[in-house]
């Protein structure tokens, strides 16, 4: 057997062992989530005064010779150990019950946490903190975010400083905050609202929504979409960024209504994947993006790649087959428009201050610039009388006879081009010699 360094952006498969090299610290933190890691590196740079902190992920100390090591090596020395698992006991049993072993020895306080909101008592009885502390460590993961984020080592800390036996007279933290299941994000000020939003617009601007996923707002995923807001009001424009658990989410679906009713968009950019309509139902009821209060807006598809930059630029095919699926040939369904991929995962970089490597999404400039830049370009057109927009309709030409004129199979596109030039004429679009039937 054979032994590994861990390898920044490497994903271990478990089969060798891998030494993290991680020194000791106050706090120790594991988890499968590469965003929940992310977020906690994100807090601690943020934070006056943090707890000395180490993360490290589970797919890492899948081997048991990697859980030996690293709980000698850093676990056993440090000041607190808590582990998120996700699956429950069974999915890390030997790692689960060797830090509960060792660090209970070496009287080192341990909370094994879920990886979800629902509670198991498999991990609870291995937890050598108290259920209070338990809870509270739990709680401020379970919402996730910002705020929670700093706050989960805000409380580590406090646990570290604070005796159990004098804990009444000093000041707790602030309990974990609920995030909205949808709702408005500015920069800096994480759940917001259109008040905050509006004092860095330009009055009079085109409004541009930026809806994305709740999920980026919960675990450190907000760099593209902080690069987009950016490069928006940069080029004029008005951004509203929305957060939704999902467009299908009833709830989400009711506030995104609310807040393009406050404030009517010109054209909306979506980060979200996949689409609302399903067979037999073109979703327009449900769809907040096709809404009376999306004021009739284009919808433009911004993809989130889920490969690395490398990949995309060295891969034939551009997008993988995940991403082609999400953001391209599913949003066509509820009638959304590719605009291009803005950032990529996978890029790790490695946190000195945690000594361990993050994976995060990482925005493109140029793509970055090109979508904002697009969006500007349909809101100008907007504010364009329709008799004054110069619009082409371009047919495929296939050179073996004229009867192969745009065909596709089982359609009639001559057909349907004279019924978009007799729509576009009905809206107000200056069309002339137009043909009256598709022999013509």
């Amino acid at each position: 057997m054979h032994l590994l360094a861990a390898t920044t952006g490497a994903i271990d498969d478990g089969t060798d062992p891998v030494d993290l090299g991680q020194t000791p610290a106050e706090v120790v933190f594991l988890s499968s989530a590469d965003t929940e890691l992310a977020a906690l590196s994100e807090a601690r740079m943020e934070l006056n005064a943090p707890p000395s902190l180490r993360l490290a992920s589970l797919n890492h100390l899948s081997h048991p010779m990697s859980v030996d090591l690293h709980i000698e090596s850093c676990a056993s020395r440090s000041r607190l150990v808590v582990a998120r698992v996700l699956g429950g006991l069974g999915y890390w049993r030997y790692g689960a019950e060797q830090y509960a072993a060792r660090l209970a020895e070496d009287g080192i306080p341990f909370a094994l946490l879920p990886g979800d909101d629902r509670p198991d008592p498999e991990l609870r009885a291995l937890c050598t903190v108290s259920d209070e502390d338990c809870d509270a460590l739990w709680s401020y993961l379970v919402e996730g975010g910002p705020e929670n984020s700093a706050n989960f080592l805000r409380y580590a800390r406090w646990m570290l400083c604070v005796p159990p036996g004098k804990r009444e007279a000093r000041q707790r933290p602030v309990q974990s905050r609920p995030i909205l299941r949808a709702g408005l994000y500015w920069p800096g000020a994480g759940q917001s609202d259109l008040k905050t939003a509006r004092l860095a617009w330009t009055p009079g601007a085109p409004v541009v929504p930026v809806v994305f996923y709740r999920a980026l707002l919960q675990g450190a995923g907000l760099n593209p979409i902080n690069r987009l807001i950016r490069s928006l009001l940069r080029h004029g424009l008005n951004p509203l960024p929305v957060f939704a658990a999902s467009l299908k989410d009833p709830v989400s679906a009711a506030t995104i209504n609310r807040l393009f009713q406050e404030a009517p968009p010109s054209v909306i950019l979506n980060c979200t994947g996949f689409a609302v309509a399903s067979p037999g139902n073109d979703g327009s009821r449900e769809n907040p993006l096709l809404s009376d209060a999306a004021n009739g807006s284009p919808v433009f598809q911004v993809m989130l790649s889920s490969s690395s930059e490398d990949a995309w630029e060295q891969g034939l095919t551009g997008a993988s087959a995940r991403d082609i699926a999400m953001y391209v040939a599913l949003p066509e369904i509820d009638g959304r428009v590719l605009s291009r991929a803005v950032s990529f995962k996978g890029e790790a970089f490695f946190d000195e201050a945690t000594e361990c490597p993050i994976v995060a999404y990482r925005a493109r400039g140029d793509r970055i610039d090109f979508v904002a830049k697009l969006a500007e370009n349909w809101a100008t057109l907007r504010r364009c009388r329709p008799e004054n927009r110069k619009v082409a309709l371009i047919l495929a030409n296939y050179p073996n006879r004229d009867g192969r004129l745009a065909n596709g199979v089982g359609l009639d596109t001559p057909a349907a081009t004279v019924c978009v030039l007799k729509a576009l004429a009905k809206q107000g679009y200056h069309v002339c010699d137009a043909p009256a039937d598709s022999d013509s």
